[in-house]
């Protein structure tokens, strides 16, 4: 897998954390190939935080833990899916997601239709 998978210049890979029973988009992280297999193998979600330079696992600190149920990668192979258990907000202001605060577009919006791409 670690062949496939398509990282940016400084290695790191975006991945994105969903609650797995609703489907709610909750926030994103950075994971590198140490924080992925760190992921996969405990079952809670470890990021590279680019500003720290330093790993850390979701919950430690604040108790709002992300218990993973599933690991997927994008069709590309440059991000990653982590489907998880969300315990408490995953936030880092205390908001349930990092997407509640700036809604640019709501219901659609536009009578324009969708296209393939």
């Amino acid at each position: 897998m670690a062949a496939r998978l398509k990282r940016s210049a400084d290695g790191l890979l975006p991945a994105i954390a969903q609650q797995y029973d609703t489907n709610e988009v909750l926030m994103l992280g950075w994971m590198d190939d140490e924080a992925l297999h760190r992921t996969l193998t405990t079952g809670r979600c470890t990021y590279w935080s680019r500003s720290r330079q330093e790993y850390w696992v979701k919950g430690d600190t604040s108790g709002h833990f992300q218990w993973v149920k599933s690991v997927a990668l994008d069709c590309d192979a440059d991000t990653i899916l982590v489907k998880v258990d969300q315990i408490g907000a995953a936030c880092h202001t205390g908001a349930r997601t990092c997407f509640d605060e700036d809604v640019l577009l709501k219901d659609g919006g536009s009578d324009v239709p969708a296209t393939d791409q």
